[in-house]
């Protein structure tokens, strides 16, 4: 019996081969070359130049990366305070069972059809202080200069990514409530529990996976947010938007300086794993952990 269950383990063993040359050729090999670049002077056109540790002892030194950090993890720890609670409320809401929540929930799905640069675009005409939303509708308090001062470009492009990313949240907090088991909410309802009480004692509990599963996508993905940024701010003002995703394409495509921007490259990669590792501790060791731990 073990001799058939090894030898059917075994011929099975094959059908991870192809992911694994997916993952090689399209995330091993350019994480390396990109490693490699790191080191070397490029314009992108002409010769490549070895530098040594010239990019780096230019990127870390540099002061506008601090900055860029500081900018990086604002919007990435504003949008998580933004989407996860709002995430977290539809997501129980559009699970329920009445018919009329499933229409609701394709209409809260549809900014995710949408691409960030026509979201940008969108919002650029909507926030224009002579020609947009408030202009048309004649709503002094919308009538602002909403890009072109720091707090408000930075709190647009928080809202905008909000919008934009909600849905997709909601969708797995939606499927994460699916699978709390029915007798939970029938035991509570018997001791006379409410549905405020059921939500923060049975529900957020029972989605402590589910939150840091959607919290992990959430904060790693922030880190690569760059066409929205760059179609709706630019960076600006005063790079106030300007996060590292951006700086890197400014320096590789704008300033033809491919090394540095491939050091930027490498510290949002190490940036994004150490996140995902601490998030990923938050959850605990045991990979057969069950949803009703949560409890």
């Amino acid at each position: 019996m073990r001799t058939a269950v090894g030898t059917r383990r075994g011929s099975l063993g094959w059908l991870v081969v192809p992911a694994l040359l997916f993952f090689t050729a399209f995330g091993i090999v350019p994480l390396v070359g990109v490693l490699a670049l790191s080191f070397t002077t490029w314009d992108g056109i002409g010769a490549i130049m070895p530098a040594g540790l010239a990019n780096w002892s230019s990127v870390l030194t540099d002061p506008g990366l601090p900055h860029a950090l500081w900018v990086t993890f604002l919007v990435m720890t504003l949008s998580w305070l933004v989407q996860t609670p709002l995430s977290i409320l539809i997501g129980v809401f559009v699970a329920g069972g009445q018919r009329y929540r499933a229409v609701l929930a394709v209409l809260y799905f549809l900014p995710l059809l949408l691409s960030s640069a026509a979201i940008a675009i969108a919002y650029k005409a909507l926030l224009d202080p002579n020609f947009g939303l408030g202009a048309g509708l004649g709503l002094p308090f919308l009538v602002q200069n909403w890009l072109g001062e720091p707090a408000l470009a930075l709190g647009v492009v928080v809202f905008v990514v909000s919008w934009q990313f909600v849905p997709f949240h909601s969708l797995i907090y939606q499927g994460g409530v699916r699978q709390i088991p029915v007798s939970l909410y029938e035991a509570a309802r018997i001791d006379g529990a409410g549905r405020v009480r059921q939500f923060f004692s049975i529900t957020l509990p029972q989605l402590k996976y589910t939150i840091i599963t959607s919290s992990t996508l959430m904060v790693v993905g922030s880190l690569t947010f760059f066409d929205l940024i760059f179609v709706l701010t630019a960076g600006g003002p005063s790079d106030a938007t300007r996060v590292l995703a951006l700086d890197m394409y400014l320096r590789g495509f704008r300033g033809n300086l491919m090394g540095p921007a491939s050091v930027i490259a490498v510290i949002l990669v190490l940036v994004g794993l150490a996140l995902a590792l601490a998030l990923r501790r938050l959850g605990g060791t045991d990979p057969n952990a069950s949803q009703l731990e949560g409890a």
